[in-house]
């Protein structure tokens, strides 16, 4: 029985340390953290507004003249924030102050 559970507790080590690369442990899929484009940068150099959805609740959006960003915005908890910062379908705030590409939409 110790041999066994040996076996199995040095295939478990050995498959963990598998995962691990030369710096801390391998990404899966692209690092969504960077904006790749023409004016590469990380997206949190990028400057938040507020859009305000139909329903009067708040998403964070960003417009870097290429690209857009958008998520909702939430409580810690996970509930939407509503804050009626603006009229519903509105955009509020610097969210084309991400970059110089103008925005010729």
């Amino acid at each position: 029985m110790k041999l066994v559970t040996g076996i199995l507790l040095a295939a478990a080590v050995s498959g963990l340390a598998a995962c691990e690369s030369g710096e801390g442990f391998s990404q899966i899929g692209p690092d969504k953290s960077m904006d790749t484009g023409i004016n590469a940068h990380h997206l949190s150099t990028l400057v938040a507004g507020i859009w305000v959805d139909p329903n009067g609740c708040d998403h964070w959006i960003i417009d870097d003249g290429v690209e857009g960003y958008l998520s909702p915005r939430l409580t810690p908890d996970g509930l939407p924030v509503c804050s009626g910062v603006a009229p519903p379908n509105t955009a509020v705030g610097p969210f084309k102050d991400g970059s110089p590409i103008p925005d010729y939409l």
